[in-house]
């Protein structure tokens, strides 16, 4: 047999292999369908060994394609920076030739530069003029003396997060400002822009945008909290405005520069005496004992918007810092006010960042930590109440929306064991990243703790909705607050103790489902007692025999056995019995759910239910006459009166912790009925 599997393979794997003919000489060669069979068969068997021996080489080389799929995983990665080196390369190649063909351009400019004579700041501010009177919306433009024309023209503005095109544009770039104005669809006479927005030279960034079509001939302005992208018609213009926005900046700073070194007193200038305390005295001639020369300082601003854009939160925040240590010393004086001025509109600009970072808006994802390094930088700037409003503002928005994404189950108890997992978790994190957040900043630990008690309504509205309002047993709820009390305990190990508020949120919950559980079994006891024969239980089997006396050991009712007799007889009624599991099981989930607030409710519902059962008796001794009968209810009177309620004032005390005086005067009170049957019992 093994020999013809053999055989039958080696044809099979035969390069020269013909289905059809295989068939056409296999059907001629069989003398009838068992032979067919018992080849299909062999075909099958062999089918079955090679996908076997498929499997197994799968699991043997699984390793072995694990590791071949991270070398084209690799692989890509490779050609894809490849593919970016060659882009890059041919950018370089092209920005070269430009470059050549400008150098001509530049000289053949210098000799028409050479030839006629360069434009006054005169004939610049008239034809800026003249080109502003095409702009609606602008007239307070040339109010700024000294302010002319550098270069202007058409360009198209897209959308910075889908690269699509938002609107036509006309720039005018000043020797000190930006002007940006809309083409008017509807035109009015010489009218044929719209004012649209005014930048200052040195409150935005010029960024350069790789060609990476369809991204071609673009550049970005950067003026946080808001940046736009325009496109030019080609890369010559593209390169004309980069290169004049960039002098024009460079002029601007330059400029100034000059203008403050040569301001200089006429005449000396007498101190004005402050009446304010606080202010610091200012000795003359401060400003020059100011030095402000240093590199560093006079790119300072400059500095700032280049780690605002480049999001180098840290690096901007040491930038702060060293200029504060550098003037914690030095007088105050009119340049160094301007300096401030100027620092502060950019640590405006930073803080809005900051801000933004951590709004709920964004990413979620990442947890606590994430939110760090915007934290870390908030707090060094001295912004420690805002970052901790924020902090907790983000925190709360997680929280919220990991409660909304969680999947209802089927299973009450599964879904709280998950919302608890995340929602304790959550808070456990949290407050360990408000530690290392704030540690140096203890008056923040009272919103820690307003904000807790806010998230956790939020957690006990889902819990509530899930649990009490779909109207789940009592046994599940008590599962269900247990397991929720024991993680709320979890947080006590960083010194955070929510059980308070999470009792106090729960308890008008749980005071509703004990008084509705109550009313469930008054009314079951009631209809039981309406029904009852007092006649002994007969189980039928010891099996079922066995299974009450382990459910009444379980309920704490040791003595039991001695209401039992032979035959699987209970010398007991089956109202008494099935009172008395219904109740011991309604104590435990109680005593589960109890925490003092609850005391007199679950007291109260405790005393309601045995009174039923002790009234019920009491009725049964006066009204029976037959002696047999009467024998057994006295029977059931002393299991209820001497077995049953010290076993449940027990248990209430050991999980309690107190007495209750409620259940004693009961018991005592239903002992002398039964000691003189024929009295009518008090209700207590």
């Amino acid at each position: 047999m093994a020999e013809t599997g053999n055989r039958l393979r080696k044809l099979l794997e035969s390069p020269n292999f013909d289905p059809q003919s295989y068939v056409k000489q296999l059907s001629q060669q069989s003398d009838g369908d068992r032979d067919l069979q018992e080849h299909r068969q062999k075909v099958q068997t062999l089918a079955d060994e090679t996908a076997q021996n498929l499997k197994k080489n799968v699991y043997k080389n699984y390793r072995q394609f694990i590791e071949t799929a991270k070398e084209i995983s690799y692989l890509e990665s490779e050609m894809y920076q490849l593919s970016h080196i060659l882009t890059e390369q041919k950018s370089i190649m092209e920005s070269i030739t430009q470059s050549l063909l400008s150098t001509d351009k530049d000289q053949a400019a210098k000799e028409m530069l050479a030839a006629f004579p360069k434009e006054t700041e005169e004939v610049k501010q008239r034809t800026l003029t003249t080109l502003l009177e095409k702009v609606e919306g602008c007239k307070n433009i040339m109010e700024t003396p000294g302010r002319y024309l550098v270069y202007n023209g058409d360009l198209l503005e897209y959308d910075a997060d889908n690269m699509s095109q938002i609107q036509k544009v006309h720039a005018f770039l000043m020797n000190d400002c930006l002007l940006i104005a809309t083409w008017l669809a509807n035109r009015r006479g010489a009218v044929k822009y719209k004012y649209d927005a005014l930048y200052d030279l040195e409150s935005f960034a010029v960024v350069n945008v790789k060609d990476n079509p369809p991204m071609k001939d673009m550049f970005k302005i950067l003026r946080f909290p808001e940046s736009r992208i325009f496109k030019a018609e080609n890369s010559k213009i593209k390169k004309e405005w980069l290169e004049i926005l960039e002098e024009t900046k460079k002029n601007k700073v330059a400029k100034d520069k000059n203008i403050k070194e040569e301001e200089v007193p006429t005449s000396p200038v007498r101190q004005e005496v402050s009446t304010n305390p606080f202010d610091e005295d200012e000795p003359l001639g401060s400003e020059e004992l100011v030095d402000l020369s240093p590199e560093w300082i006079r790119e300072l601003p400059e500095d700032l918007d280049v780690c605002i854009a480049q999001r180098d939160f840290e690096g901007a925040v040491d930038l702060l810092d060293k200029l504060n240590e550098y003037l914690k010393e030095q007088p105050v004086s009119p340049r160094v006010k301007e300096l401030r001025g100027k620092v502060d509109e950019r640590v405006r600009q930073l803080t809005e960042v900051l801000v933004f970072e951590l709004s709920p808006d964004r990413s979620l994802r990442g947890g606590p930590k994430a939110t760090r390094r915007a934290v870390s930088q908030l707090v060094r700037l001295g912004q420690s109440t805002k970052a901790c409003e924020l902090f907790l503002k983000n925190r709360a928005a997680a929280v919220q929306t990991a409660i909304r994404q969680l999947r209802i189950e089927g299973a009450t108890l599964l879904y709280i064991q998950k919302l608890c997992n995340i929602f304790f978790t959550s808070m456990l994190e949290t407050a360990r990243e408000f530690e290392t957040d704030f540690a140096g900043n203890t008056g923040c630990y009272s919103a820690f703790v307003v904000w807790s008690r806010s998230v956790m309504k939020m957690f006990v509205d889902a819990f509530s909705n899930q649990v009490f309002d779909s109207k789940e047993s009592l046994s599940t709820a008590a599962e269900c607050v247990k397991f929720a009390s024991e993680h709320c305990m979890q947080l006590s190990e960083i010194g955070l103790d929510l059980t308070f508020i999470l009792q106090s949120l729960l308890v008008k919950d749980i005071r509703a489902a004990l008084q509705s559980q109550k009313d469930i079994i008054i009314e079951a006891t009631k209809h039981r007692n309406s029904e009852e024969m007092w006649r002994r239980m007969n189980l039928m089997t010891p099996e079922a025999l066995a299974k009450l006396k382990d459910e009444m050991r379980s309920c704490g009712i040791g003595s039991f056995d001695q209401y039992t007799g032979e035959d699987c007889w209970v010398n007991l009624s089956y109202t008494i019995v099935a009172f008395t599991k219904q109740m011991m099981a309604f104590l435990e989930e109680g005593l589960k759910l109890y925490f003092p607030e609850l005391h007199m409710v679950f007291l109260e519902s405790l005393r309601e239910i045995i009174l039923v059962a002790v009234q019920h008796v009491d009725y049964s001794l006066r009204c029976e006459q037959e002696a047999e009968k009467k024998a057994f209810i006295l029977q059931n009177a002393s299991f209820l009166h001497e077995t049953v309620l010290p076993v449940v004032e027990k248990r209430f005390e050991e999980g309690v912790g107190k007495p209750a005086k409620q259940l004693q005067d009961l018991r005592k009170s239903s002992r002398s009925v039964r000691v003189n049957p024929d009295s009518t019992m008090s209700v207590v």
